[in-house]
C-alpha cells in the first residue's frame, strides 16, 4: 500500500524522455519496456533505477547480463533455495537506463511451503559451503575455458576448402558456423549466470540473519560495529591488487627496472626496454604469470563492452605498478593491512561476545557468527571470477564476431556489434549467411545495419547527458524487501532523500546526507566526484571518493583515498566490503551524493552513523 504524503516520483507509462533520445525503445526487447498490457501491475510496483549495475545507457548487446541474473537471482530465492517471504527482481528499460523492482512478497500459504524447504536447503549450504566452493570454481573454471576455446569464424571464404569437402563432406559449414557460435556464447553466458547466483543470495541473508542475531543480543548496536565483525576476508576480488603489489615489489628489487616502470614511455616501449636485460626479461615473466588469470579484470564494472580490462588496456595495470613503485621508494607500504583488520575484527567481536549472559544465547551468536565468515566469502570470491574474468572472455569472442561482420561489409566498426541486442544479432547473421550462400553479387542491407548502429550510438550519448529520474511510481509506505535494503541500500528514509533531489529541496540547500554507515571511522577532507570510469584518473591521495558506486578494479585505488560516499548500496555492496577491508571510512546508498556534491566541497564522512556533512562549498 502507497503512502501518499511521502510524495510520489513520476508514472512510468506517462513519462516522458527528452527529445533527443527519440527511438530508443528500439533497442531493446519488447519485454524490457513498460507496457499496457501490465499496466495494472507495473503502477503498483515501486522502480528505483539501479545504479549498482547500470549507473550508464545500456548498449543493447550488454543488456545480456541483465537478461541472464533477472533470472538467475529469481529463481534462486523463489524456487530453488525458497527463501519464504522474498521474491524476485523485475526489470524495465526507459530512456536507455534501467530500473528494477523488488516483487511483493507471496500469500502466506506460499510463504509456509517454502519456509519447509528452505530450513533443508539452506541450511545444508551454509554447512558444507567449503566443498561447494571447491565443486562451483572447477566448474565454473571449465565453463569459461569452454567458452575460450569457442572458434569464431574469421572470414567467409570465397569456396569451402578442399578438406571440408574431400574425402566426404563436413555436411555443414561457415553459413551454419557463424550464426551457431553466436548461440552458444549466448547460452554459456546464461549458465555462468546460472553459477553466479548458487550461494550468493544465501550469502546475503547469512549477513542479514547475523545482523537481526547481533540486533537482540546488543540493543543499539551501531551497523558498522557489525560490519567490522565480517570484515578480513581473502578472496579472488582482492588478488589482481595482490599481483600488482608482488610485481611493483619484484620491479623495485631488482636492477634498472623501476625506473623503466617510472619512465614516460609508453608501454609498448617499456616491455621493449625490458626484454633487452634479463632482469627486465624475468620481470615481464612474472607479469604474464599473473595476467591469465588475474588481469582478467575490468577497467570498471565488467557490465559495459567499452570499459576494456587490464588484458586490452596494459596501461591501467602499468599505472597501478608504477605509482606503487613511487609510493615503495617513499618507504610507504603498498598492501592491505589485514593483519590489522583482522585483530580489530576478533577484539569486536570478543568484547560483544563477553557481553552475552546465557548460553543459550552465545550458541545463537557462535553459530550466526560461523555461517556467515564462512560463507561471506562467496559475495567477492564469485565476483572475480563471473563479472570480469567471465565477462572479459565473452567480450573478446563477441569482438571476434564483430570484426567478421566488418570483413563482410555489414559494420563498419567492430564494436557497433553491441548496438544491437540479442535478438537482432542472429538476424545479421542469418543475412550475412544468406548472401555468402546464394553467390556472387547479392546485395546485403549493410546501408541499413550502418545508419541503425550510428543512431543507436547517438541515442546513447544524448542519454549519457541527461540526468534521469531516480525512481518511478508510488513509493511504498516502508521498503522492506531484504536484498534490496542489504544490497542496492533502497530504505524508506533513501526514498525520500531521493524526493528532495526530485523538488522538495535544491540540491544546493541540502549540506547533511544520510546513509548507511557501511565502514567505521571518521575523516574531514576534499570530495571528488566520479561519475564515470575516465574520470578515475584524476583521483588525487586523500580525497574523499563520491561515485553512484564503486567498481572492483578500483580497488588499487582504496590505498589512495580518505574515504568513499555512494549513491546507491546498501551494508553488502562492493564499496562497503572494500572499505571495511582497507579500514576506510564509507557512507553508502546516500541517493543523492553525485547531484548534491560537487568536487572541491569539503565533506565529513562519518562511517559510524551514516552520515555525511558538506562543511564547505567549492
Amino acid at each position: 500500500m502507497a503512502n501518499p504524503s511521502v510524495g510520489r516520483f513520476p508514472d512510468p507509462h506517462d513519462f516522458k524522455v527528452p527529445k533527443e533520445l527519440e527511438g530508443w525503445e528500439e533497442m531493446y526487447p519488447s519485454h524490457y519496456l513498460f507496457s499496457k498490457d501490465r499496466e495494472k501491475w507495473e503502477k503498483s510496483q515501486f522502480w528505483y533505477q539501479d545504479k549498482i549495475h547500470d549507473p550508464e545507457p545500456m548498449p543493447p548487446l550488454d543488456l545480456i547480463f541483465h537478461e541472464a541474473w533477472q533470472i538467475s537471482l529469481s529463481q534462486y530465492t523463489t524456487r530453488v533455495f525458497c527463501i519464504p517471504p522474498a521474491q524476485g527482481i523485475a526489470q524495465r528499460m526507459l530512456g536507455c537506463y534501467m530500473y528494477i523492482c523488488a516483487i511483493n512478497p507471496p500469500p502466506d500459504e506460499v510463504i509456509a511451503e517454502k519456509a519447509q524447504l528452505f530450513q533443508k536447503r539452506a541450511f545444508y549450504v551454509f554447512q558444507h559451503y567449503d566443498e561447494l566452493w571447491d565443486k562451483w570454481i572447477t566448474k565454473f573454471r571449465a565453463l569459461g575455458k569452454e567458452m575460450a576455446a569457442v572458434e569464431i569464424p574469421r572470414e567467409l571464404p570465397k569456396f569451402v576448402p578442399d578438406e571440408q569437402v574431400l574425402p566426404a563432406p563436413k555436411g555443414c559449414y561457415v553459413s551454419h558456423d557463424m550464426k551457431e557460435v553466436f548461440d552458444i556464447l549466448v547460452n554459456q553466458m546464461f549458465k555462468g549466470w546460472q553459477y553466479h547466483f548458487e550461494m550468493l543470495n544465501l550469502t546475503y541473508l547469512a549477513y542479514l540473519m547475523f545482523a537481526d542475531v547481533a540486533r537482540k543480543l546488543f540493543p543499539g548496536i551501531s551497523e558498522s560495529a557489525i560490519g567490522k565483525m565480517v570484515a578480513g576476508a581473502y578472496v579472488s576480488m582482492f588478488r589482481p591488487e595482490e599481483e600488482l603489489c608482488r610485481l611493483s615489489r619484484l620491479a623495485t628489487s631488482s636492477r634498472g627496472i623501476a625506473d623503466i616502470l617510472k619512465s614516460g614511455m609508453s608501454v609498448d616501449q617499456k616491455q621493449a626496454e625490458l626484454k633487452k636485460t634479463p632482469d627486465g626479461r624475468h620481470w615481464l615473466e612474472e607479469y604474464e604469470k599473473a595476467k591469465d588469470p588475474w588481469f582478467y579484470v575490468s577497467c570498471g564494472s565488467g557490465w559495459f563492452h567499452y570499459e576494456g580490462s587490464w588484458i586490452s588496456k596494459p596501461d591501467i595495470p602499468y599505472s597501478y605498478i608504477q605509482s606503487y613503485v613511487e609510493r615503495i621508494e617513499k618507504g610507504e607500504k603498498i598492501e592491505r593491512s589485514l593483519d590489522a583488520i583482522e585483530k580489530q575484527r576478533d577484539d569486536i567481536v570478543a568484547k560483544y561476545r563477553q557481553l552475552i549472559k546465557s548460553d543459550e544465547d552465545k550458541k545463537a551468536f557462535d553459530d550466526a557468527y560461523k555461517t556467515i565468515r564462512t560463507i561471506y566469502v562467496f559475495a567477492e570470491d564469485h565476483l572475480f571470477w563471473v563479472e570480469h574474468w567471465f565477462h572479459t572472455i565473452w567480450f573478446a569472442k563477441i569482438r571476434e564476431l564483430g570484426r567478421l561482420l566488418v570483413h563482410t561489409g555489414m559494420l563498419d566498426e567492430e564494436d557497433e556489434i553491441f548496438m544491437f541486442n540479442r535478438y537482432e544479432v542472429p538476424e545479421i547473421l542469418t543475412e550475412v549467411a544468406t548472401a555468402w550462400a546464394l553467390g556472387v553479387d547479392v546485395p546485403m542491407r549493410s546501408s541499413y545495419y550502418k545508419a541503425k548502429a550510428k543512431k543507436r550510438k547517438k541515442i546513447l550519448e544524448a542519454a549519457r547527458k541527461w540526468m534521469p529520474t531516480p525512481a518511478l511510481g508510488v513509493p511504498p509506505e516502508e521498503v522492506a524487501e531484504p536484498f534490496t535494503v542489504m544490497l542496492w541500500g533502497i530504505t524508506t528514509d533513501k526514498v525520500k532523500e531521493w524526493l528532495k533531489g526530485m523538488g522538495e529541496a535544491r540540491p544546493e540547500d541540502i549540506s547533511v546526507l544520510k546513509g548507511f554507515a557501511s565502514s567505521a571511522g571518521v575523516v574531514q577532507g576534499p570530495a571528488r566526484v566520479l561519475k564515470s570510469l575516465g574520470e578515475i584518473t584524476g583521483l588525487q591521495p586523500g580525497e574523499i571518493l563520491v561515485c553512484p558506486c564503486t567498481n572492483p578494479s578500483w580497488a588499487p585505488v582504496f590505498g589512495k583515498i580518505g574515504a568513499a560516499v555512494t549513491d546507491i548500496g546498501g551494508l553488502t555492496c562492493h564499496a562497503a566490503i572494500v572499505c571495511r577491508e582497507y579500514g576506510l571510512p564509507s557512507v553508502t546508498g546516500t541517493g543523492v551524493a553525485t547531484s548534491v556534491i560537487k568536487t572541491g566541497d569539503i565533506l565529513k564522512v562519518d562511517g559510524d552513523t551514516g552520515v555525511v556533512t558538506i562543511v564547505k562549498r567549492a
